[in-house]
């Protein structure tokens, strides 16, 4: 006998980041998320984590009457007409740059992973298990160190967080520390190596020169010959420039994600098949295939050998999905991230351990939030590992007074959307957005 779901809570959520640097500006000292719980009639609750906007709060509100009254049984068409429903909306687009506009996708990801996490309880099985045609394929997730450049939070006065009286070890120290050149890079890495045991790490790009951040990916070489590097500058550099910072440190890169955009009329899957052409470097992207159809194009373009499918994005079946296909075709699988809370590690845990074939470690924000969880015991990052739980559904219990903090938090801010630009504007002066132009070169 299966139960029925019986109630819908959505709760926004705020918490606190540091001053990271990409394309698009500075991270404020805040980032949005939203935590939807399923509940059912048998007393178990299911919950999802996404990210947050006025458009997403709406659409999780417009899809409660087909929720609520209907049985865990019937959960895939309970998706399936949610989906329905909020295309009714009218098409989607994927925002400028690192920002997603789109709210259907983020709405059936909170869906969909409540009642995934339902059915699992339900069922005594892990989410992993259930997810794909051929359920969990490993029972670790390799995940990556992933670096950025930092801005002096002392040159704003916005609230950053500050290093604690008594820091557990380097990392709750630097990751709150102006960071702009290859050696304070190197330091961020061996305090996220020490804490996380990480063997492969990312570096966010598009801030410095690109000649500039290829020297931060040499340090980071000579200080780990043995690992995975990549460098992500969010396509802000022309072909030219990619190729020729690149090209000299391709015996240090596992692959360079997103490295040139759209140029002089080619498209960006143009663009980087021609820079794949040019340096014989693996290509990854969140940027030039974050659908089916895109990922068709770039495929057949020879563009790129590994689409990173964040679940929030694609889905969590939509994310195993591109990995199956990645599989059959001779292809990597990756993942992308933006700042999240643990209920979305366990969602991505969850996701990656369920992808067959070969995949790249995992691309996640949570070493910059660990220490502001939302559940009672989120999943440890241990020599550069997260193990894929056993326990029916995601395997995670919610922190009522964790949430409900986080809920405060979120009330009490004035912005509630994401703007890079804010804070940037405390270091340049009327700082403005360019996808063309690495965040730092203004002159």
């Amino acid at each position: 006998m299966f139960p029925t779901l019986t109630r819908m809570t959505i709760t926004p959520v705020a918490g606190y980041d540091s001053f990271l640097l990409n394309l698009s500006g500075g991270h404020a000292p805040w980032f949005i998320r939203c935590v939807v719980m399923l509940e059912d009639s048998a007393g178990n609750t299911g919950v999802g984590e996404i990210p947050s906007s006025e458009g997403i709060l709406a659409g999780l509100e417009q899809c409660r009457d087909l929720i609520e009254g209907q049985s865990l049984r019937d959960f895939r068409q309970v998706l399936t007409q949610c989906k329905a429903r909020l295309e009714g909306n009218g098409p989607e687009e994927r925002g400028r740059q690192t920002f997603d506009l789109r709210v259907a996708v983020h709405v059936l990801t909170a869906i969909e992973s409540a009642l995934f996490d339902l059915y699992g309880q339900h069922v005594e099985l892990p989410v992993a298990d259930l997810l794909g045609r051929l359920g969990r394929q490993r029972d670790e997730v390799e995940a990556l160190g992933y670096l950025f450049l930092l801005g002096d939070p002392d040159k704003t006065d916005l609230p950053y967080p500050k290093p604690p009286e008594s820091p557990r070890d380097d990392w709750d120290v630097v990751r709150c520390q102006e960071a702009l050149t290859p050696e304070a890079v190197v330091r961020l890495a061996k305090a996220a190596h020490a804490r996380y045991g990480f063997k492969d790490f990312k570096l966010k790009g598009g801030v410095l020169s690109p000649e500039a951040e290829a020297d931060c990916i040499r340090a980071l070489y000579e200080a780990f010959p043995d690992a995975r590097l990549t460098l992500d500058p969010n396509g802000a550099w022309t072909l030219d420039q990619a190729v020729k910072a690149l090209n000299p440190i391709k015996h240090m890169l596992s692959y360079a994600e997103d490295p040139c955009g759209q140029e002089r009329g080619y498209s960006g899957r143009e663009t980087m098949a021609e820079f794949k052409r040019r340096t014989g470097l693996p290509t990854a992207t969140n940027m030039i295939a974050t659908d089916f159809k895109q990922l068709q194009f770039a495929v057949a373009l020879n563009a790129v050998d590994i689409p990173l499918a964040d679940c929030h994005f694609w889905t969590m079946q939509g994310a195993v999905m591109v990995g199956e296909l990645c599989n059959e075709w001779g292809m990597t699988w990756g993942s992308h991230s933006n700042n999240h809370f643990d209920i979305s590690l366990a969602m991505m845990t969850h996701v990656a351990a369920a992808c067959p074939g070969e995949i790249t470690a995992i691309d996640t924000h949570w070493i910059w939030q660990d220490g502001q969880r939302l559940t009672t015991e989120p999943f440890r990052i241990k020599g550069g590992r997260i193990s894929v739980p056993t326990t029916p559904g995601l395997g995670i219990t919610i922190d009522k007074a964790q949430l409900e903090a986080a809920n405060r938090l979120y009330h009490s801010l004035e912005v509630r959307q994401r703007d890079d630009a804010m804070a940037m504007q405390y270091l340049i002066d009327g700082w403005q957005f360019d996808p063309r132009r690495p965040t730092l070169v203004r002159d």
